[in-house]
């Protein structure tokens, strides 16, 4: 994967935390977070923790004594993460690449990676970092998208995108969706020692309150944006404008009502 589909800079984290983050991040933090806290774990580490849309909901289910570590590679994204938080509550944020994790073997009880997989150039070395990062019963937990199939707004996404770039399309659209076969993550994990894997597929309805706000924040919080402003030769309004009459046709306004589907994987470091 090229960084520029890793790159959530600028006003980017904005528009993802307040425009995404409700619609298609927020009630898949609160499942991860419940399935991570159901063991009770001291110590938990989360992975592309991003502007802390997962972290908020784990420190609210976790036990008050448990210590939370919340890491991304995107300082920006964790500058907001950070101001959901009061002072004197149990996390810690650090920069942290997924894929060579600066921490020592058996430092966690549990780690928590929602929707990040997907971006990691190394999936492999990301597995096997979450397991050596992990005490001897810990518990890795993991999410991806499913496919454009069952997530049609990243199919409109992708299909705005080849509209107004026929010769040369913005891939952004395909990398968070890149990793819906089960058996390759199975395959990943099991390579990297794991035991006991469970797999849910969980799909949800999302409500969009404001179905224009929500096209704006598909195409300016993510690095889609940077794909379009570096091709050029399109206003990224028109892209918006066109994106939100697509939703519209799809899923109703105001509100609109939207299917999601996305996998959940957990793993055990047996031992």
């Amino acid at each position: 994967m090229s960084n520029d589909a890793a790159g959530f800079v600028g006003n980017i984290p904005q528009y993802y935390d307040q425009g995404l983050g409700p619609v298609i991040f927020a009630d898949y933090a609160a499942d991860i977070s419940r399935r991570v806290a159901a063991a009770k774990p001291a110590r938990v580490l989360e992975t592309a923790a991003g502007t802390g849309i997962v972290t908020r909901k784990l420190r609210d289910a976790l036990p008050a004594t448990t210590k939370l570590m919340a890491t991304d590679l995107n300082p920006p994204m964790l500058d907001i993460a950070r101001t959901k938080f009061r002072a004197g509550e149990q996390v810690e944020f650090q920069s942290a690449d997924a894929v060579a994790l600066p921490f020592a073997d058996g430092s966690f009880d549990a780690v928590v990676c929602q929707f990040g997989i997907m971006f990691f150039p190394d999936k492999p070395k990301s597995c096997s970092e979450a397991f050596r990062v992990l005490a001897p019963g810990g518990r890795y937990v993991l999410s991806v998208w499913d496919s454009h199939r069952y997530n049609p707004f990243g199919r409109i996404s992708h299909a705005i995108a080849e509209r107004f770039f026929p010769t040369d399309p913005p891939q952004f659209y395909r990398v968070p969706f890149s990793c819906h076969q089960i058996d390759p993550i199975k395959e990943m994990l099991i390579e990297a020692g794991f035991g006991d894997i469970n797999v849910a597929v969980i799909r949800q309805e999302s409500v969009i309150a404001d179905v224009a706000a929500f096209a704006r924040a598909a195409v300016l919080g993510n690095p889609l944006i940077d794909q379009i402003q570096a091709r050029g030769g399109v206003e990224p309004e028109q892209l918006i404008a066109a994106l939100a009459q697509d939703y519209r046709r799809e899923f109703g306004a105001d509100p609109g009502r939207m299917p999601l589907q996305a996998i959940v994987f957990s793993a055990t470091k047996q031992g």
